[in-house]
């Protein structure tokens, strides 16, 4: 009779898991907002062909796809995935959406998604009215028939 690890049972099991090609890849991203213009999304794509690089935007859903290529060689080890990776991102209102920009280099993907203008902070200028010269002529003619001046009455 064999005694049971339940330790042995959960590394046999993650073992297992971990070998199994993983049916979606995650895509590590960063995402940050530069001033008040754009966001900027980082998106880690190494070992990509730029040429396999697909940005669509429908709607208010962002996709990026790309394609790692398994290289023909007798493997070793084997710990890289392949195959196609598409990570998406759903955009907020106020993202001008038809001027996102992607440029690739190192193995990152950069996005710079512009804020639309109607969106970006604004200062709303203060105008002064002439309202307080009517009011100093108005105290001032007040404060005339108040004391008698200028009523033509001698006291």
């Amino acid at each position: 009779m064999t005694a049971l690890d339940p330790f042995r049972e959960i590394e046999r099991l993650l073992g297992t898991a971990m070998r199994q090609a993983p049916s979606a890849v995650a895509i590590p991203m960063d995402l940050y907002r530069s001033g008040d213009d754009a966001f900027v999304a980082k998106i880690d794509l190494p070992g990509v062909d730029p040429g396999s690089i697909d940005i669509d935007v429908d709607d208010r859903t962002l996709t990026v796809r790309a394609e790692r290529r398994p290289e023909e060689a007798q493997w070793l080890v084997r710990e890289r995935p392949t195959g196609t990776f598409a990570r998406q991102l759903t955009l907020g209102r106020g993202l001008a959406t038809d001027r996102i920009e992607a440029s690739y280099a190192d193995g990152v993907l950069t996005l710079t998604i512009a804020v639309a203008e109607e969106s970006k902070p604004r200062k709303i200028q203060v105008s002064a009215s002439d309202r307080t010269a009517a009011i100093e002529q108005g105290s001032s003619s007040g404060e005339q028939q108040a004391t008698g001046e200028g009523s033509g009455q001698t006291q």
